[in-house]
């Protein structure tokens, strides 16, 4: 503010060289290059003008972080032989640069602003930038730099700056960080897509609601004509509800490997209207049934085998393992009195109570990809699960155990892909398709009679609304394309992140 004095001295000082221009008569191109004179320092001393309002609006901005001191009074600055005269003299270009602000301006130490007078000094870049409102204002005076116009490697920038021109200068010029981590999908299969930071934790209570129904009609008998049956039909009709409340924890060991501990807790229910078979009668009989009990923990493990990126995939291998901790189908009584195979058959085999876990240990390897594509993400997986094979035998009414000998079920390759799209920076959406294929089962190493391989067909469609930082809520729902998949599946996850 100390500069405005100044400024008021050298345009009084011109406006009384114009009035002491001598009466007398005098030649044109003297007058026309005395005003030509005036009107560049007019010009000059406007600029300065402007350069020091820019300069109070900009220590106006950083008063919250710097509060800067007075300047000490200083003694003018005595006039220079190079100094463009009021009147009568000649003005050098280097001057005039000066004076308009595009030249070497000075930076006072005390201030940080253009010297008053327009001196031709040499400054560096750093200081350039602080005159200009752009840069950080240093707070000490740094070493002279080379002039403008002197080798790229001259300029030096001041080593201490304010705390808010040391972020800016941070990151003007530093190239971005390579995110290595894909974007979040809404998730629709089981397993997830993102990898857990390292250190953290999330923890996703989900429910899973499935229907599926199945009808069956065997015809026992021969026909006399194409329209006439003489014999006997069984008609069953079997519709089944599976309600599974899940508990899953995440733990991110690094930033590239997690660990995964799932907890499912398995409420089935059963309703079969069938008629027996081999009998006569027209009455139709109701066989309903229903189980529920901690169903298999599963453990897993992913790792992200590489650095993806923009155009760039992103490869994740996992292995699942499951238990059989939940209710094993072989140990449920059945409606069997003596045996559910072979000669003397006495029931439909039906179990009374519905188990919660599949009998048999299994293990997972799979291998997923995501495909980033602004403002789309595509992904998929390959897996392939294994069931161990173990001996089993089937409870009937009256205690007694009938062995089945050595069950090996088959094994269950699958395959899904999909694409997630973000509508906005909260809520995104998904599509996809799941594929399974059951192979045949074994007893005793043969291929059991009547047993096929079945294709399982899902497709999804999901949501997934992000409530804050640490919480989303995800909507998954699937329709069944294939006659052995259930015909609805609904699943509901809320992850929250610690």
């Amino acid at each position: 503010m100390q500069k405005f004095p100044a400024l008021c001295a050298g345009a009084l000082a011109v406006s009384a060289a114009f009035c002491a221009l001598p009466a007398q008569a005098q030649s044109v191109e003297e007058l026309v290059g005395q005003v030509k004179a005036m009107r560049e320092q007019l010009d000059a001393q406007r600029a300065r003008i402007d350069e020091l309002e820019r300069d109070v609006r900009t220590a106006r901005a950083m008063a919250p972080q710097a509060v800067p001191q007075p300047a000490p009074a200083q003694a003018p600055v005595p006039a220079r032989q190079d100094q463009p005269m009021l009147a009568g003299g000649t003005v050098s270009k280097e001057t005039l640069d000066g004076a308009r602000g595009t030249g070497n301006a000075p930076l006072n130490p005390a201030t940080s602003s253009p010297l008053a007078g327009g001196l031709s000094v040499p400054a560096s870049g750093a200081q350039l930038d602080a005159m200009r409102g752009t840069g950080g204002a240093p707070q000490q005076p740094a070493a002279p730099a080379a002039p403008v116009g002197g080798p790229a490697s001259a300029p030096t920038a001041p080593t201490n700056t304010a705390p808010a021109a040391a972020g800016a200068t941070a990151a003007v010029g530093r190239a971005p960080s390579e995110n290595s981590r894909p974007r979040e999908v809404a998730p629709i299969f089981e397993q997830p897509g993102v990898l857990t930071p390292r250190g953290k934790y999330v923890f996703e209570p989900a429910f899973q609601y499935a229907y599926s129904s199945s009808n069956r009609v065997a015809l026992v008998g021969y026909t006399v004509i194409p329209a006439l049956l003489i014999g006997l039909v069984d008609v069953r009709e079997v519709k089944r509800n599976t309600s599974t409340a899940t508990v899953t924890l995440r733990r991110g060991m690094t930033n590239r490997f997690e660990v995964e501990a799932k907890l499912p807790y398995v409420y089935r229910t059963d309703a079969t209207v069938s008629r027996e078979v081999f009998t006569g009668t027209a009455v139709e009989r109701a066989f309903e049934t229903s189980g529920k009990a901690i169903g298999d923990v599963e453990l897993a493990g992913r790792y992200q085998l590489n650095d993806g990126g923009a155009d760039k995939p992103y490869f994740i291998a996992g292995l699942r393992y499951k238990t059989r901790t939940g209710k094993d189908p072989f140990e449920v009584t059945t409606d069997c009195q003596r045996r559910c195979v072979g000669e003397n058959i006495t029931g439909s085999g039906l179990p009374l109570e519905l188990p919660t876990g599949s009998g048999f240990h299994s293990l997972q390897p799979s291998l997923t990809w995501l495909f980033p594509s602004d403002p789309a993400v595509f992904f998929g997986s390959f897996s392939y699960l294994h069931n161990f094979k173990r001996d089993v035998s089937r409870t009937v009414l009256n205690g007694e155990k009938e062995s089945l000998g050595e069950v090996a079920p088959g094994g269950v390759f699958g395959f899904n892909f999909g694409m997630g799209l973000a509508l906005n920076d909260k809520a995104s959406f998904s599509v996809g398709y799941d594929h399974n294929s059951v192979a045949r089962t074994k007893q005793n190493g043969v291929t059991v009679p009547g047993s096929v391989r079945m294709q399982l067909g899902t497709l999804l469609i999901g949501y997934s609304y992000r409530l804050n930082n640490k919480k989303t809520l995800s909507v998954a729902v699937g329709a069944g394309l294939t006659r052995d998949t259930p015909d609805v599946t609904l699943m509901v996850r809320v992850p929250m992140s610690y």
